[in-house]
């Protein structure tokens, strides 16, 4: 019997069109049109101003390192087999922050410019390529 997965997403009907954009290599973000801002993780309502006026918007894929974390022991199936891995938030170029994994970057320093990869419908950064 296969070992569960803890690194895939489970979408609802809300979460869906961001997994499904995900999986088709595109990034997606919500939008409040009461105050104009950029929010992720996704949510139905905005949490600068509170409005359900929300909608869904491509994000460029560019963002900024701001902090990270190489992690050397994970024993959830199938991180164990990923270690070392670094976990990573990033600043997104429409401002928020986003949780995530850095790829192919074997020396991860703040303010690295980034650009957003797909791992099996997930989102993952890796450096730009000027």
């Amino acid at each position: 019997m296969d070992a569960p997965r803890f690194d895939l997403p489970e979408p609802d009907a809300f979460t869906r069109p961001y997994w499904e954009a995900a999986a088709e290599g595109r990034l997606l973000l919500r939008r409040c049109r009461a105050c104009g801002r950029a929010h992720h993780y996704p949510r139905e309502f905005c949490p600068h101003c509170w409005s359900e006026d929300c909608v869904w918007e491509p994000a460029t894929g560019r963002a900024t390192l701001y902090t990270w974390s190489v992690v050397h022991r994970n024993d959830l199936p199938p991180f164990g087999d990923r270690v070392p891995y670094v976990a990573a938030v990033v600043d997104l170029a429409e401002g928020p922050r986003m949780m995530t994994e850095l790829v192919d970057t074997p020396e991860p320093d703040a303010g690295l410019r980034l650009t957003v990869a797909f791992r099996e419908g997930v989102p993952v950064f890796r450096p730009e390529v000027c």
